[in-house]
């Protein structure tokens, strides 16, 4: 926990120039806020290092496949909802020391994201803190997500690693042991909620 709070003060301090920012989320998809209320967990499936779930709230539902192996205070997770089953977000949580008393964009970083021994994936990713959540959140701003999660549901490992400028990079690494069968669960209930409301 000490490397990631030290990364994240760290970072703080390190934004982009706004117009950099602006242009970057701009020409990428909104991903739905998720983090930003407290979902009830609902249908949880263990799949070895993996899980998948329903997440609700009132009337809204959200599925999620998640790895909660490799780190006591790191998850990540690949999301879907009703309506759009086909486009899913990549999103890392990093339980920080005390709730945050406002939502904002922490930083916007250069990432590089690795699967085993296939090519680097070079990209950006937004920290992103909320109001009264203990989460830092990472979202990650992907071209081809198809073929990520095609690599995913094949793959040992997952490797992340966040630029930090003068700084050494962030590295994190997690398991992709169980992710297949997670991330299938995921998309068939998403899928099913689908057919079901149509």
């Amino acid at each position: 926990m000490p490397l990631i709070i030290t990364a994240l003060h760290a970072l703080r301090f390190h934004l982009l120039p706004l117009a950099t920012m602006t242009m970057v989320v701009s020409s990428m998809a909104v991903t739905p806020a998720t983090n930003a209320a407290t979902f009830n967990t609902e249908d949880v499936a263990s799949h070895d290092h993996w899980q998948s779930m329903t997440l609700s709230l009132g009337g809204e539902q959200h599925y999620r496949a998640v790895e909660t192996h490799s780190y006591s205070d790191a998850t990540l997770s690949l999301n879907t909802s009703p309506g759009v089953c086909d486009l899913p977000w990549l999103e890392m949580r990093v339980t920080l020391e005390q709730q945050q008393g406002e939502s904002r964009t922490v930083n916007l970083v250069p990432t590089r994201l690795r699967i085993d021994e296939q090519p680097v994936i070079d990209t950006m990713a937004e920290f992103i803190t909320e109001r009264g959540d203990d989460g830092f959140y990472t979202h990650f701003y992907l071209s081809d997500l198809e073929a990520l999660i095609a690599d995913m549901r094949q793959g040992e490992q997952l490797f992340l690693g966040f630029d930090q400028e003068e700084r050494e990079p962030w590295y994190m690494t997690f398991s992709l042991q169980g992710a297949d069968a997670a991330i299938t669960r995921m998309l068939t209930q998403c899928e099913g909620t689908e057919y079901t409301t149509h």
